[in-house]
C-alpha cells in the first residue's frame, strides 16, 4: 500500500497529494499515468497523470478533480492513510527534444498533467511559453510553478476575473501568427478546449500534440473503452497514447463516446452522496451524544 505523505487543496474540487512510491518514481517519465484503487476488492480502477515524481525521496504527486465517486473517496483520506493500489508508470511517454520553441496549452485540471511535459520541454533547452485558461480566478492552478519555468506565461478567464479575458484559443493564435510561429504546441484540457486548439494551429501548420487522458478506464488495454479515431485508424489511449497529434483526433467521435457510461457514474455518485449524507448525520449524533452524557456516578 502507498502512504499519502502530503494533501492540500487547490481549489474548491482539486486535490493535490504526495504518495509513497519509490519505484514509479524511479522510472517515471513526462507524459505518463498511474491506474490508482482505493478498494482492491471491489473498488474502480481510475487513471491519474503523474503530476510531478522525485525519485530521491521516493514519492510521486499526483492532482484531481473531485468529479465522481472514486475522486471524492480519494479526497477524504488524510496524511497518514493509505492508497491500496497503486501501478504505474504506464502510458507511451512524451516525445521530449529540443524543438526549438514550445507552447504548453492547459485548460482547468489539465494544467496538472501539462505541467511535467512543460518541466521536461525547458530542460531540454527549448524557449517554453505557458498558456494557461479556466473558468474563474479560483480554478487556476499551478500558476507559480509554471511561472519558474515559464519564458513567458499567459493566464486566461472566461469571466475576466483574473488575467486576459477570454479563451486559449486567443493567446494560442497570436502566438501562431508571430514570425517564426512555434515549432510545437502541447495542448491539455477538456476535449472541447484540445478540439479548438487543433483547429487554430492546424492553419499555421504547427504540429500540435494532445492528450487524451480522460477518456481512459481500464489503463491496461483490456476493456477498449478508451477507443479512438486517429487519422482514420482505430488507437486505444491507454497502451498507444495518451499523446497524439491534435490534427489527426476526431474529437466529436471521443466526446461522444466519453457520455457512455454517464448513467452509470451519475448514479454512483448519487449513491455516495447519499452515503455521505448519511456518515455526517451520524458523526453528528454521535458528537451530540458525547456532550450531552451526563458523566457516570
Amino acid at each position: 500500500m502507498n502512504r499519502i505523505l502530503e494533501k492540500k487543496q487547490l481549489s474548491a474540487q482539486v486535490w493535490q497529494m504526495v504518495l509513497e512510491a519509490p519505484l514509479i518514481a524511479q522510472e517515471r517519465k513526462a507524459g505518463q499515468f498511474i491506474i490508482l484503487q482505493l478498494d482492491t476488492d471491489y473498488g474502480e480502477r481510475i487513471p491519474l497523470t503523474i503530476a510531478d515524481a522525485d525519485p530521491v525521496r521516493g514519492t510521486v504527486t499526483i492532482i484531481f478533480q473531485t468529479v465522481g465517486r472514486t475522486t471524492s473517496l480519494l479526497a477524504e483520506k488524510n496524511v497518514g492513510d493509505f492508497v491500496e493500489n497503486l501501478v504505474g508508470p504506464l502510458g507511451r511517454p512524451t516525445h521530449i527534444d529540443k524543438f526549438g520553441s514550445v507552447v504548453c496549452v492547459g485548460g482547468g485540471i489539465g494544467v496538472a498533467p501539462l505541467y511535467p511535459i512543460a518541466q521536461a520541454m525547458k530542460a531540454a533547452g527549448n524557449r517554453l511559453t505557458v498558456i494557461i485558461g479556466a473558468r474563474t480566478q479560483e480554478l487556476v492552478i499551478l500558476e507559480n510553478e509554471m511561472r519558474a519555468i515559464a519564458d513567458e506565461l499567459v493566464v486566461v478567464t472566461d469571466d475576466g476575473s483574473y488575467g486576459r479575458q477570454g479563451l486559449v484559443t486567443v493567446p494560442l493564435k497570436e502566438f501562431c501568427e508571430q514570425t517564426p510561429p512555434p515549432d510545437l504546441v502541447v495542448a491539455i484540457g477538456p476535449p472541447i478546449m484540445m478540439k479548438f486548439c487543433a483547429k487554430t494551429t492546424e492553419p499555421y501548420h504547427v504540429k500540435t500534440i494532445v492528450s487524451l487522458n480522460t477518456i481512459m478506464i481500464d489503463g491496461t488495454g483490456m476493456c477498449g473503452g478508451c477507443r479512438v479515431s486517429v487519422g482514420g485508424q482505430t488507437r486505444f489511449v491507454c497502451v498507444d497514447g495518451p499523446e497524439f497529434d491534435g490534427h489527426q483526433v476526431d474529437f466529436d467521435q471521443m466526446m461522444q463516446r466519453l457520455g457512455a457510461f454517464r448513467p452509470q457514474e451519475k448514479a454512483a455518485m448519487e449513491a455516495y452522496q447519499a452515503d455521505h449524507v448519511c456518515r455526517m448525520q451520524a458523526a453528528a449524533a454521535a458528537l451530540l451524544a458525547r456532550q450531552t452524557a451526563r458523566p457516570e456516578a
